[in-house]
């Protein structure tokens, strides 16, 4: 191959080649007349000749010098052109071809010289680490296999790195392969480094000179681990949650900003007077209130330290009372629900899945008091804290009875109610008085906050007195009514109401009552006045008499109902 370029220098024509490549160096001389042969040349450093090739112009033939450096490396073309493959470093000389005539002998010289790029530099001997404050050998910058000789550069960021008297000192070292002629360049680099050193890229380069000119290879970038004293000691709570409450478990994790960090901290807990030896984390486990306070760690020297303040929250709930409880029907039953707490908490009532407006009270129980009640509590801005206590109340009463009778609309049957209170439920039996049958077709409402009521439709042919027996755990209770015989119409009673209107009820009962009573007295002065007209009358009848005597008996059977009834 040819060389990357070739040139003049001080009026000589100079070659250009790469090491390794194939020197080429035309015979510059115009070829004379009676040329007889020519002849190629090369000067050692006292300026004797050594030939090397000779080739005859008449008889076309190439003779070649037993030169060893160059046995089988050379070419003489018809042109005396002269080749030399795989150029050495020692090729760089003084060549000349020389053409003959039988009358002048001329010569023209030519510059040879080599170059040999450097590999890619590397630092070797890298340090494992640095310490600030101290001078230490960072590592040795090599490039090898150089011609000519390089020039080796330190950088720190993309920056070169000047020498500084006790903080960057650079040497270099130069050595020459014999067999080769190659340079070889060695720079060491002495660094004391500073805390902003850390994670800085240090490289190097090597300049050299080509054919072209002038070219830089640079290595690659190293970092190197810098190490410096702990400044500042620093204490965490980890998880980092804004809120620490009972039952949790925490880390405290101490560190320090040095590097290497250090491994071993004190530690000081709230109500302990020495400092208890750790590695850089102390945890505790199920932490209580009375964990609260003020928590430090420090190096083992205690030259440095640092402090944190825990909170742990808690959230105590007391009902009373609570569990199962069993209370009678009109009893009264306080109920409280005391809340202690690290801070303001949420409280609210329960009652049988379903949240409550008020906190219940009870002056006097009724059945649609018992339940399910929860008293809950929560920890404002404590996830997680909460807690609970379940009061289930039992309201029990003794069986209740209120009867009630009325002819239906279609005049063929009459409805008797037996209205219960109680808990436990009670169990209904309907007798008839006097023949003691027991009645089996009844019809029986829900069973709903303690109250229920039992049905029986009856066509009675003549006057009966139905008894109705309710029955639990707490008593057995017996009630008994008249009827009449289906052919004498009741009179009409308002069957049981829901509690709520229950003493709207009442009162209107009470009104239905004495308005009926007025009536049947204003009916009484009516019979006797008529009564005393029809006696003075002498044309009275017997069916007259007999009609008297039906209304005295419905005045008798009505008295005994109202006196069954009271």
């Amino acid at each position: 191959m040819l060389g990357a370029g070739c040139d003049r220098a001080l009026g000589l024509y100079t070659v250009n080649a790469v090491y390794g490549d194939t020197i080429i160096m035309p015979c510059r001389l115009e070829v004379p007349d009676g040329l007889m042969f020519g002849k190629w040349k090369y000067e050692m450093p006292n300026g004797s000749p050594v030939f090397i090739a000779f080739r005859s112009s008449t008889k076309k033939s190439v003779q070649y010098d037993d030169v060893p450096d160059y046995k089988d490396r050379l070419s003489l073309s018809e042109n005396y052109t002269l080749s030399i493959k795989n150029a050495r470093i020692s090729d760089e000389k003084r060549f000349v071809c020389m053409l003959v005539t039988e009358d002048d002998v001329s010569e023209e010289p030519t510059i040879v010289k080599v170059f040999k790029q450097p590999s890619q530099p590397e630092i070797l001997h890298q340090a494992d680490f640095l310490e600030t404050e101290k001078l230490k050998m960072l590592g040795e910058c090599v490039a090898r296999d150089s011609y000519p000789e390089g020039n080796v550069t330190w950088y720190k960021n993309g920056k070169v790195l000047q020498p500084v008297e006790e903080v960057v000192i650079i040497s270099l070292q130069k050595i020459v392969d014999k067999s080769t002629g190659l340079f070889t360049m060695t720079s060491s680099l002495q660094y004391m480094p500073t805390k902003e050193d850390a994670n800085a890229k240090f490289a190097c380069t090597v300049t050299y000179y080509g054919p072209s000119g002038q070219k830089t290879i640079q290595s690659e970038p190293v970092v190197f681990d810098i190490h410096y004293p702990t400044e500042k000691v620093t204490i965490q709570v980890l998880p980092q949650s804004s809120t620490i409450k009972e039952g949790d478990n925490i880390t405290l994790k101490c560190s320090g900003n040095g590097n290497p960090p250090p491994q071993e901290f004190l530690f000081y807990i709230p109500g302990e007077t020495e400092g208890i030896r750790s590695s850089d984390t102390y945890v505790m486990t199920d932490v209580r209130r009375n964990a609260t306070g003020e928590y430090r760690c420090s190096l083992m020297d205690k030259s440095m330290m640092d402090s944190t303040t825990i909170t742990v929250h808690y959230l105590d709930l007391q009902l009373t009372p609570s569990g199962e409880v069993t209370k009678q029907i009109g009893e009264a039953l306080p109920v409280s629900c005391t809340i202690s707490s690290s801070r303001n908490a949420t409280v609210f009532w329960i009652k049988d899945n379903t949240r409550m407006q008020t906190s219940p009270s009870f002056s006097s129980l009724q059945y649609q008091d018992a339940g399910n009640y929860i008293c809950e509590t929560t920890l404002q801005e404590v996830e997680g804290l909460k807690k609970s206590k379940t009061l289930k109340l039992i309201v029990e009463g003794k069986p209740q009875i209120k009867m009630t009778k009325k002819t239906n609309t279609n005049k063929m049957s009459k409805t008797i109610v037996c209205h219960v209170e109680g808990f436990p439920k009670p169990a209904v039996q309907w007798t008839v008085t006097g023949s003691g049958s027991i009645i089996n077709k009844t019809e029986e409402t829900k069973y709903v906050n303690g109250r229920f009521s039992s049905k029986i439709v009856i066509a009675p042919e003549e006057n009966v007195t139905l008894t109705c027996i309710a029955e639990n755990q707490l008593e057995r209770t017996v009630t008994s009514l008249n009827v009449s015989a289906i052919s004498i119409p009741e009179y009409d009673e308002p069957e049981d109401r829901n509690d709520d209107n229950r003493e709207k009820v009442n009162d209107q009962a009470k009104l239905i009552v004495g308005i009926v009573v007025g009536l049947l007295l204003a009916a009484l002065v009516a019979g006797v006045v008529y009564w005393l007209y029809v006696k003075k009358s002498k044309t009275a009848s017997k069916h007259v008499d007999k009609d008297l005597g039906n209304i005295e008996e419905n005045k008798k059977l009505e008295e005994n109902n109202h006196k069954s009834e009271a």
